[in-house]
């Protein structure tokens, strides 16, 4: 570790040259493969991942903040307002769910775009489509592009900000890099700012190390205008900004020292969240590309060192290293779209790999090594496939069941205003249009006797999986089955009978 940041300090201290174009990143001229490639991932969100899948449990929390469907769900420590905020053009007044995907399927497409182009001109433009094909063709790229989750425009943010960072390193009098570096901070903050640290920490230690204040000040102001609304919240409900990192910290299981590598493979096979993570580890079929990443990256590095573009391509690999080490060992549990700004950053060093591989420095091909890598890459794009499939159609079912329940709790009289309580409440009581309750654990916001004193009050239900007895304060309420949860409904109050 301290050797490869020894070599990129070197790197960037004997001012490596990088190739730049002569026009602005920002003209158009040229970039149509990009924008090709960003338009069949959107087109390839809308068809693959359907755009009728209902909301996932944390989706729920971020669209109510901002939705009309259902009151605020509980906001626990980690969570930011990015996503509710990139939402709100269409959750502020609409409750349709296709619309909202539609809308960010389309918002993920001019992400992958504009991350990729500022890199125009330090990489070569087949080297960047190629990029953005593989992290597009990524089963939990489609299935989370779409989506209202955070992680993504981490990735887009921290592949902006390393490509702004390198231009403006290049051209003091570029403003426009310094701006893209500060926009691509200031995203990645705005969406997780734990994560934006983890990420741009290689860009400020070489900022400092190597007196590159223009850059390190706007990279520095960017996440610090990103931050600010977590922050200031945090001193303003959480007791302060050290109280809420550990309430953060609670929330994740406690971080520390946890080998979570084996827990990220098992998420592989489509588990949207290993949590426990158990079970036998998923197929090397399923695996194979997780471990081919790292060495194709490594290629890349000694094809960047041959290219004497040493600089960026470890640049890359550093920040994809810090993105991706709190998730693999510093969390118990896992979730495949943690990782996401780990592959889009290693995807371009992969893809001046592939490039390499099948192709010779006079511009010739390798027919054997080209026909091989083309059998690997369609292996890959079929497993991906395979499992996307797979994935949208247990979360789509498991959805439709929690629509289910919202359609049966309306039957009995349980409609706004209400109060559910218990087990899957949360995204069960958005779908209902009920307010969510919990005595315990990471969103516990209420108490048993709070939950009593409301259900004088309004319609009031207590969810627990089949056959599980009900919370203390629910015992003796009457009892209904709902696809896979018990409806234990308190008596009805004298004031708000069933509707």
């Amino acid at each position: 570790m301290a050797h490869g940041t020894n070599a990129m300090l070197v790197g960037m201290r004997r001012r490596e040259p990088v190739s730049v174009p002569r026009a602005p990143w920002y003209r158009t001229r040229g970039s149509w493969p990009l924008a090709a490639v960003a338009g069949l991932y959107t087109l390839a969100q809308l068809v693959l991942v359907r755009p009728g899948m209902g909301l996932g449990w944390d989706e729920t929390v971020y669209v109510s903040q901002v939705g009309t469907q259902a009151p605020a769900a509980f906001f626990s420590a980690p969570r930011a307002w990015g996503v509710p905020l990139l939402v709100w053009p269409v959750a502020s007044w609409s409750t349709s769910t296709e619309l909202l995907r539609v809308y960010l399927a389309l918002l993920s497409g001019l992400g992958l775009y504009l991350a990729l182009r500022v890199w125009r001109g330090m990489f070569p433009t087949r080297v960047l489509a190629v990029a953005g094909a593989l992290f597009a063709t990524l089963w939990v790229s489609l299935f989370y592009g779409p989506q209202a989750m955070p992680n993504h425009w981490v990735a887009f943010g921290a592949l902006a900000t390393v490509g702004s960072f390198l231009r403006a390193r290049a051209d003091r009098l570029d403003r426009a890099a310094l701006w893209g570096v500060a926009a691509g901070g200031a995203v990645m903050a705005w969406m997780r700012p734990t994560d934006a640290v983890w990420v741009t920490l290689p860009l400020l230690v070489l900022a400092a190390a190597t007196r590159l204040w223009r850059p390190g000040l706007a990279l520095a102001a960017g996440l610090a205008a990103g931050a600010a609304q977590w922050v200031i919240d945090a001193h303003l409900s959480y007791g302060g900004l050290a109280q809420r990192l550990h309430d953060a910290s609670e929330v994740q299981g406690g971080l520390g020292w946890h080998f979570a590598v084996d827990d990220q493979m098992r998420g592989l096979m489509g588990r949207a969240l290993c949590r426990p993570c158990t079970g036998a580890l998923p197929s090397p079929v399923i695996t194979a590309w997780w471990f081919v990443l790292p060495l194709l990256a490594a290629v890349g590095l000694a094809v960047a060192v041959r290219a004497r573009r040493t600089g960026p391509t470890l640049l890359l690999l550093a920040c994809a290293g810090t993105a991706a080490l709190p998730y693999l060992f510093m969390i118990g549990y896992a979730a495949p779209r943690f990782l996401l700004p780990a592959y889009l950053l290693l995807a371009i060093p992969v893809a001046d790999a592939l490039f390499h591989l099948v192709g010779k420095p006079d511009g010739r091909w390798r027919p054997v090594a080209a026909a091989l890598v083309a059998i690997g890459l369609m292996g890959h794009l079929a497993v991906q496939y395979a499992v996307l499939d797979r994935t949208v159609d247990r979360t789509t079912a498991d959805r439709r069941d929690w629509a289910r329940t919202a359609a049966d709790l309306h039957r009995l009289g349980v409609r706004p205003p209400c109060l559910l309580t218990g087990h899957e409440a949360i995204p069960v009581a958005h779908y209902t249009g009920c307010s969510a309750a919990n005595t315990s654990g990471n969103n516990a916001n209420n108490t048993p006797a709070g939950i009593r004193r409301t259900a004088e009050r309004i319609p009031t239900a207590a969810l627990s999986r089949p056959g599980v007895a009900p919370p203390g304060y629910a015992r003796g309420w009457q009892t209904h089955e709902s696809a896979d949860l018990d409806l234990h409904l308190a008596p009805v109050p004298r004031d708000n009978g069933p509707a």
